[in-house]
């Protein structure tokens, strides 16, 4: 097939993940992205300018006259281009922030208009009340592995004596609630023995992330909101325990996964964490993430593309 792909935001592993396995099968993508990225500043996030989007709405406009099978929004954002064009079937993929966040509405208006639609939870799709494609985004599980943590730790440069928690994030992003996290683990910190560091990864080249999941003792995520957040299934492809807040659909990827909890109660994180850290073991995770791969991604997505085709 030949797609005209819409996005907001080119630049997001999972999407080039999802490009670059579709062009592996076959499949002609011409990607239509927003001039620029949005840059976290401190404790504030810098927007892109209205007039960006105004140019790449047009720009997205343009390009669909031409001879596609069908246009895939990713993303609230991309949405009314998408169903603007008059031409071609349109999918619409919602990655999570934009059914939950601020422009909501708008995402609730184009899953109305669109042909297909593709969440990446059951939540997601609740919260949008039309029919879906639960579809999460796949993990790359040659990548995420389990690796020896002390080979890790010498690769990324940790302290062995020290427990190592990984807030998956930069901490300026507030919808990730760096803050919660710091309480969570200076709480849990108190009750041990051993030192505990916390750590944040903002910057790092994602075919290096698996490092730091495997030098870590467990992953903290205390996200406000999240749909499917990549970053767990990455950890437990990585047999890394997870303590999150009960958001999107954490709780169920740690259903049955062994050192891991999810919870909205700061009482009952700030124990499961010290309870991991303190037991010391890696978790079951990837054999419940064995299913989630990038190929079923792949191939569960084709089978939307034909059916509004």
């Amino acid at each position: 097939m030949r797609i005209l792909s819409l996005v907001t935001s080119d630049n997001a592993n999972f999407y080039r993940q999802q490009t670059r396995q579709l062009e592996n099968r076959g499949h002609t993508l011409d990607t239509v992205s927003v001039s620029g990225t949005n840059v976290e500043n401190g404790a504030q996030t810098e927007r892109r300018p209205m007039s960006a989007y105004i140019s790449y709405y047009a720009t997205a406009l343009t390009s669909s006259i031409n001879n596609y099978d069908l246009v895939h929004a990713n993303y609230g954002l991309s949405g009314p281009p998408a169903l603007l064009q008059p031409c071609h079937p349109v999918v619409i993929t919602f990655w999570g922030s934009d059914v939950t966040g601020s422009i909501s509405q708008l995402s609730q208006i184009c899953a109305r208009y669109a042909d297909a639609v593709v969440v990446m939870s059951d939540e997601m799709a609740d919260l949008l009340n039309v029919d879906c494609y639960v579809v999460p985004h796949g993990v790359d599980l040659e990548q995420f592995r389990p690796v020896p943590q002390s080979q890790a730790r010498e690769k990324v440069e940790w302290n062995s004596d020290a427990y190592q928690v990984l807030f998956p994030y930069g901490p300026a992003r507030e919808v990730k609630d760096f803050p919660r996290a710091q309480r969570i683990v200076e709480r849990a910190r108190s009750r041990l023995e051993q030192p505990v560091e916390l750590r944040t990864m903002s910057g790092v080249p994602h075919d290096h992330v698996h490092w730091y999941m495997n030098a870590a003792d467990a992953l903290i995520l205390t996200s406000k909101r999240e749909g499917s957040p990549n970053t767990v299934k990455e950890a437990l492809a990585c047999n890394l325990p997870v303590i999150a807040t009960d958001v999107g659909d954490v709780s169920d990827r740690l259903d049955d996964v062994t050192y891991s909890t999810a919870s909205s109660d700061n009482d009952v994180l700030v124990e499961a964490l010290s309870d991991t850290l303190r037991a010391s073991e890696r978790s079951n995770g990837r054999e419940v993430v064995a299913d989630l791969g990038v190929e079923n991604q792949i191939t569960k997505i084709e089978a939307v593309y034909e059916s509004v085709v």
